[in-house]
């Protein structure tokens, strides 16, 4: 019994090393997934709630550490939004040449910090549009990694 506890053990060590090398990356986000979370809120409208930025911006993680000044959620779905990497090219804010503009306009918040914002108690202002929007796209499949602005 001992012998094959030996025999055993070099494959458990090994079995433990690759799950700490492998596990770290499953929990982190990607940039396709980080995109959803700061900016989809499909089949959502704020209506006339202004607190809607106040909350969604703290539902969604954007007040930890500091306040996100400026975010933009878009409320279509995401096939429509995914949909945009495939329309008109246009140059990203930053210069890169990965960036589209949605064909049609889009229901989106803007929420941008209120000068008395201060964290950790974040505040913001709820500005309800319906704009075209700008999003930079990358991978494979090629999705929205960023948002780039509205027009």
């Amino acid at each position: 019994m001992a012998r094959k506890s030996l025999v055993l053990l070099p494959w458990l060590v090994l079995v433990l090393l690759v799950l700490g090398w492998v596990q770290p990356s499953l929990g982190k986000e990607s940039p396709a997934m980080k995109f959803q979370r700061q900016h989809m809120d499909s089949g959502s409208s704020p209506g006339n709630s202004s607190n809607y930025c106040n909350q969604m911006m703290t539902r969604r993680k954007m007040t930890q550490g500091r306040c996100k000044p400026v975010n933009t959620f878009v409320h279509e779905s995401l096939e429509d939004v995914k949909a945009v990497c495939f329309q008109e090219n246009v140059q990203c804010k930053n210069g890169k040449t990965n960036c589209y503009k949605s064909n049609s306009t889009m229901y989106i918040t803007d929420c941008r910090e209120t000068g008395s914002s201060k964290y950790p108690n974040c505040a913001y202002r709820t500005s309800q549009k319906e704009k075209h929007i700008i999003v930079a796209c990358e991978g494979d499949p090629y999705v929205p990694v960023h948002f780039d602005g509205s027009v």
